[in-house]
């Protein structure tokens, strides 16, 4: 392919910035040696521009989408055209602009529930790892618990009580999305509190919550930071999924799955209502695993 193709462009209008950035003489060198690595591989490249563009969609809805998420029109399953880049759905609601406002709907979601899970899996899977015996049998049990209850009956178990609202799918995707990270966080923390700084510091008589926060934490980050950035992409998926089910998000919040349920049923009729609104939630999680992927190999320290 040759570098003059817009992708490419794209790629190096990127790199040039975030260069400008890092080169900058209060950019710590290990940040510059990380965006070297990470830019080296031109999927994770081209992840984070659809990341970002889908940020600025997101901020600039208003002024992207020529209607309003819920305002109707008077075509009515209309298929793409110049009008409606999209088509219309089976109400008159224009595609293009609803599949806009989502990305603003996925993102808030997404990103609030990545903050509850990666907070309580940190604290869940530090406090095992530092303090082992009972307090590790404790809470792993408690996790091989809430991992043998099938994810999506558990979801909708706890979207059930604390309902269908966006807020609502929140909690019930950060309670539990934390399972996975806390498993990280805990071997992490095993490996770690052998260490001679470890020993050094509870030797000096620092107390357990510094030992744990200021000094090991710090050090398992690099799981933890590619954990969280292809958690956002699965709980874009996950509520995709539980939308469809109809214990999502409810009409006329413009989420991306429930665009697809509602247009499951037009199939042999009118198939852009599934097309690009499933497009969106596929192209979202595949930019988000790319950057984590890109992360992980930037991140590593074998590959320096």
């Amino acid at each position: 392919m040759s570098d003059q193709t817009p992708g490419f462009a794209a790629a190096r209008t990127v790199d040039q910035m975030v260069d400008d950035v890092l080169a900058a003489p209060e950019a710590p060198p290990y940040l510059i040696d990380v965006w070297r690595r990470f830019k080296k591989n031109r999927l994770a490249v081209i992840g984070l521009i659809f990341i970002l563009g889908l940020v600025l969609v997101a901020i600039f809805a208003p002024l992207i989408a020529p209607y309003g998420p819920s305002e109707r029109t008077d075509v009515f399953r209309g298929s793409p055209s110049g009008d409606h880049l999209f088509g219309t759905d089976i109400i008159g609601r224009d595609v293009f602009s609803r599949v806009v406002y989502g990305a603003r709907v996925s993102l808030r979601i997404s990103i609030a529930t990545t903050i509850i899970a990666m907070g309580i899996g940190v604290l869940v899977g530090a406090m095992a790892g530092f303090f082992g015996g009972f307090t590790d049998g404790l809470m792993m049990r408690i996790t091989d618990v809430f991992l043998a209850i099938p994810y999506i009956v558990l979801a909708v178990a706890i979207a059930t009580v604390f309902g269908r609202s966006e807020n609502g799918i929140i909690l019930v995707l950060g309670l539990t999305g934390w399972l996975g990270v806390s498993r990280i966080v805990r071997s992490s923390f095993l490996s770690l509190k052998e260490l001679e700084y470890v020993e050094a510091a509870q030797a000096l008589g620092f107390s357990r919550t510094r030992i744990m926060f200021r000094h090991i934490l710090p050090n398992a980050l690099q799981p933890i930071i590619v954990y969280g950035t292809i958690l956002i992409g699965s709980v874009i998926l996950a509520e995709a999924a539980l939308s469809f089910l109809g214990v999502g998000p409810q009409d006329p919040t413009p989420a991306w799955g429930l665009m697809v349920s509602q247009g499951k049923g037009d199939l042999a009729n009118a198939f852009h209502l599934v097309l690009f609104p499933g497009l969106a939630i596929a192209l979202t999680v595949l930019a988000f695993v790319l950057v984590g992927d890109g992360l992980r190999d930037a991140l590593d320290p074998k590959l320096k």
